[in-house]
């Protein structure tokens, strides 16, 4: 991370074209945000508290939970900080960290979206051979893969963008450190940089989408082969509630790093769906189409009223 010494820290100049509406948007992120942490907490404790849900396909999903709990706070409590009427410097190395872990986080759940695909594809495809090929020990291996590869993604992309000179301007122009935003204040030509660092974000998600979008072919083959019309329903309800999920999570990925032109103020609202919106509605998403998280919340639900009434 050389020369990025020679600015101490940046300033966070907020959602682009929102002057004036610091309380209101304090107000709805705080809710949001509030919001994502409860969500995904009840789910976490739903599948914890539940012997039925010790399986692989919820065993990812309190994966994806953790990570739905970790990936808004990586930019949520600075942007609530600066909206409530405080400073909006942050340090070059809570910059760097902004960075890393938007990235980590964000790749680590491309790539669990990916594995909860192939769980899905394993169960209705060949489920005389589930539970072999997709063993308690596979899943802890395929669990801390999705880990290890975000890391290695977030390390490039951050080595990437802080290996330049940042020597003059120190306004971020958005409200959290982003790699366009970034590079735009970069005292070096960053044209080669850019095109690399378009290729790294670009190929990863494309990757898992056709990966995805493979799996649920055989999916929807297979499914289309059940004789029953309930099995074929079930089946379904199943992958409806997945492929929800895979949409909201990719799109802003796409509109984000992929479009020619950069719109910030497209941007910075796709953003907020992607950090804020989607792990707040993915709780909703996967207990609402499935009984057995449903119940199992509301066990927990009661169980915490009585806790609470004692």
């Amino acid at each position: 991370m050389r020369n990025v010494s020679m600015v101490t820290e940046f300033i966070l100049l907020g959602i682009p074209h929102t002057e004036g509406l610091e309380t209101i948007l304090f107000i709805l992120f705080l809710f949001f945000y509030l919001f994502t942490l409860m969500g995904n907490l009840l789910i976490l404790l739903a599948i914890v508290s539940s012997t039925r849900l010790h399986t692989p396909m919820y065993f990812f999903l309190c994966k994806l939970s953790v990570c739905d709990i970790f990936f808004p706070s990586v930019s949520s409590p600075k942007m609530l900080f600066y909206l409530s009427g405080n400073s909006q410097a942050i340090s070059c190395a809570g910059c760097v960290s902004q960075l890393f872990f938007y990235h980590f986080l964000g790749c680590t759940e491309g790539f669990l979206y990916t594995v909860m695909a192939y769980d899905r594809f394993m169960a209705i495809c060949y489920p005389l051979r589930y539970t072999v090929f997709v063993s308690h020990r596979v899943c802890a291996i395929l669990a801390m893969g999705t880990s290890f590869f975000g890391c290695i993604q977030g390390t490039f992309l951050t080595t990437l963008t802080f290996q330049l000179p940042y020597c003059g301007p120190n306004e971020v122009d958005y409200y959290f450190c982003d790699i366009p935003v970034m590079l735009k204040l970069a005292c070096a030509d960053t044209s080669t940089l850019e095109i690399v660092g378009l290729i790294s974000v670009g190929l990863m998600p494309l990757g898992c989408f056709l990966l995805i979008l493979t799996s649920y072919s055989c999916i929807v083959f297979s499914i289309l082969q059940i004789r029953s019309a309930e099995g074929r329903r079930r089946a379904f309800s199943t992958c409806s509630a997945h492929l929800t999920a895979i949409l909201l999570a990719f799109m802003p990925v796409v509109l984000i790093y992929l479009q020619p032109t950069p719109n910030p103020s497209l941007n910075a609202a796709v953003q907020i769906l992607n950090n804020l919106v989607t792990p707040m509605l993915n709780p909703l998403i996967y207990s609402l189409r499935n009984k057995e998280v449903k119940y199992s919340l509301r066990k927990v639900l009661q169980h915490l009223d009585l806790l609470s009434e004692k």
